[in-house]
C-alpha cells in the first residue's frame, strides 16, 4: 500500500471518514476547522482506491504534533492498516522535527494506540455521546 500526503484536505480522505465516523459510527460533527490547517495521509491499496486516512497538526495549546480522525475503510480492517497508518504519521512528525505526538482517541481504541507506545493522560470526556481520552 502507498501513502500519500496532502496539505488540503482532499475528497478521499472526507469519504474515508464520512464512511467510518458518520454511517458506521454516527457522529453529526466529524468535519471541523482543524481539517483546513492539518495535513492528511491517504492509503491507498494496490489498485489505487483509498483504504484508510489520518490527520496531523501541530496542537498550540499541548505545545505538540497531534495525530487525529484515523479512520480505515471497513474491507480493510484487521491487515494493521491502522498500525501502518499510524507509523506514516510519526515519521512525518519526525521530518517535521516533531518529538512528541499525542492524541485524542476513542476510549475502545486505547488497546491499539497502548500496543503502539501511546500511554494515557488527562481526563475522559464526552464526544457526541462517545467516551475519548
Amino acid at each position: 500500500m502507498e501513502v500519500s500526503v496532502y496539505e488540503k484536505f482532499p475528497d478521499c480522505a472526507k469519504e474515508i471518514r464520512e464512511a467510518v465516523f458518520v454511517k458506521e459510527q454516527g457522529f453529526q460533527h466529524e468535519f471541523d476547522s482543524i481539517d483546513d490547517t492539518a495535513v492528511h495521509l491517504v492509503m491507498f491499496d494496490e489498485d489505487g482506491k483509498p483504504a484508510a486516512t489520518c490527520r496531523v497538526f501541530w496542537d498550540e495549546e499541548m505545545g505538540s504534533y497531534a495525530i487525529g480522525r484515523l479512520a480505515v475503510v471497513k474491507k480493510y480492517r484487521g491487515r494493521n492498516i491502522g498500525a501502518d497508518m499510524v507509523r506514516e504519521a510519526e515519521r512525518y512528525v519526525k521530518r517535521k522535527g516533531g518529538k512528541d505526538i499525542i492524541l485524542h482517541a476513542q476510549c475502545r481504541a486505547k488497546g491499539f494506540y497502548k500496543k503502539m507506545g501511546f500511554a494515557e493522560f488527562g481526563d475522559i470526556e464526552n464526544d457526541e455521546g462517545c467516551p475519548h481520552i
